[in-house]
């Protein structure tokens, strides 16, 4: 397994296959030792015939042969699967390094998002359900920094706001308000409806 299928990032499910398969590996080549030792001890190197050259009668030659042989390609397959096991681990700790560094990246613009938002001047402390400020989607503790040509640099009272939508019934205004810390546009549209004046909600001065 030197790369998962469809060339997908490497998982710590990944990292965990390629350990169990470093110990079965492993297991393996204890199993061909403890085989070896069983034939007299001969171990990797010791000599397969006797002092006169013949073929040594004491141990099953075939099977030490084949037990040599199965832990040189173990071996070979260890090294591969160590390898594997370094690079996973390496593209994992190097993906949580960028999924950090993202994750702080983040959270800087959200906090540099936090700092740059627009003053509010009002505030709305109560909607009128089925009224135009409910159908148009403005919200109880919505602050407003943008309502139609007001602002916070030449807000000065209530009228301001009165005057605007006065002057605006029946056509759509531009209102932002920040709601739950970021900036939010709301198309208000000032009009006659079953309740109470042209909007359906009470806005209070905010005091800076």
């Amino acid at each position: 397994m030197a790369e998962p299928a469809g060339g997908r990032p490497v998982t710590v499910s990944d990292v965990q296959q390629l350990v169990r398969r470093k110990d079965e590996i492993e297991a393996q080549i204890k199993a061909c030792y403890e085989l070896l030792e069983g034939q007299k001890g001969v171990g990797m190197h010791e000599p397969l015939v006797d002092a006169e050259g013949f073929p040594r009668a004491d141990i099953d030659l075939y099977q030490v042969r084949t037990a040599r042989h199965n832990i040189i390609c173990l071996q070979n397959d260890h090294k591969a699967v160590m390898k594997q096991v370094e690079e996973a681990l390496h593209k994992l700790h190097a993906r949580e390094k960028e999924k950090h560094a993202r994750d702080e990246a983040e959270a800087l613009a959200e906090a540099m998002s936090q700092q740059s938002l627009p003053q509010a001047f009002a505030k709305v402390n109560a909607v009128t359900p089925g009224s135009p400020a409910s159908v148009s989607g403005l919200q109880v503790d919505d602050e407003i920094v943008e309502f139609g040509s007001v602002n916070a640099n030449n807000f000065q009272n209530l009228q301001n706001i009165a005057m605007v939508v006065q002057h605006s019934e029946g056509r759509p205004l531009s209102v932002t308000v920040i709601r739950g810390g970021r900036r939010v546009h709301v198309g208000l549209t000032p009009k006659r409806w079953s309740g109470k004046g042209l909007l359906g909600c009470n806005i209070i001065p905010l005091q800076r």
